[in-house]
Parts: structure tokens; C-alpha cells; sequence
């Protein structure tokens, strides 16, 4: 029995679907990274928000990327997120994921260093044809500290 031209395009379209969320994290990790608080923001909703424990909470792109720039403005390029692991449950429009993620930092002698560890457990949604953090709530699994 074969396919019927309408489950090939559901399949695609969850392949299209999954693949632009996976993109959304390493776009989020991208960001971050380099200081571009802006970009960051426009990763999330019109009414979407993030709590990031110690750094803060904040709904809208707009306050979202405020936040982020008071609280981490001036420490680009000293860390790297690697973003792994993603579990997506899409839903039409809407997913839940949880998503690891690992902090490096460089040392002082210029080597790496795993400085924290944790998770974000999202909501995501479709709007206006992008996918975009509706919630995103970070975790600290493996406390530590950013070097000084």
C-alpha cells in the first residue's frame, strides 16, 4: 500500500516543524553567546516570557531583551552554550520541549571549563508562520559560579 500525497505532506511538514524548533535552541545559544540581546528577543512571542532563575523573569521581546542586556551585557564572548538533547512534543501550532544545555568558559590559562549545567523545559508556538518561545523556564541542575 502507498502513501497518499496528504501523509507525505503531514510528515514533511512535522519533519519542517521539528527541524525549526531544533533551530530555535541553537538560535537562542547563538545570541547569547554573542551579546546580541536584540536577536534574543525576537526569538520569543509577542506575549511570551522567560524565567531564568537568578537572572530574572520577563514577558515581551521587548522587556525580554532589556533584561538580558542589563543582566548579562558586557560578558559576551567569554561563554558558550551547548545546546543538546531536545525532547519535542509537537502539537500543531503549539510544542512542550525540554532541552539540556552546558555552560564553557574559557579559564585563565585559556583552557575550557563545564561551569554549569541544566535544562529549559518550553512551551513554543507558531506565529505568523515562525516558531517562537511562547515560556521558556531555565534550570540550573549542577550549581556553580561564572568565573571571575
Amino acid at each position: 500500500m502507498s502513501e497518499q500525497p496528504d501523509d507525505v505532506m503531514a510528515r514533511l511538514r512535522r519533519l519542517e516543524d521539528l527541524e525549526a524548533v531544533r533551530q530555535l535552541f541553537v538560535d537562542y545559544g547563538f545570541a547569547l553567546d554573542h551579546g546580541d540581546f536584540e536577536a534574543y528577543g525576537q526569538l520569543f512571542a509577542d506575549d511570551g516570557e522567560v524565567l531564568l532563575g537568578p537572572i530574572g523573569r520577563a514577558k515581551g521581546p521587548e522587556a525580554i531583551t532589556a533584561l538580558m542586556t542589563k543582566t548579562l551585557g558586557g560578558r559576551q564572548g567569554g561563554s558558550y552554550h551547548v545546546i543538546c538533547n531536545p525532547v519535542i512534543h509537537l502539537d500543531g501550532d503549539h510544542a512542550t520541549t525540554d532541552v539540556t544545555w552546558v555552560v564553557v568558559t574559557r579559564t585563565e590559562s585559556g583552557g575550557p571549563a563545564v561551569t554549569m549545567l541544566g535544562r529549559h523545559r518550553d512551551v513554543v508556538v507558531r506565529q505568523r508562520g515562525e516558531w517562537k518561545f511562547a515560556r521558556r523556564e531555565g534550570y540550573v541542575d549542577l550549581p556553580s559560579r561564572y568565573p571571575s
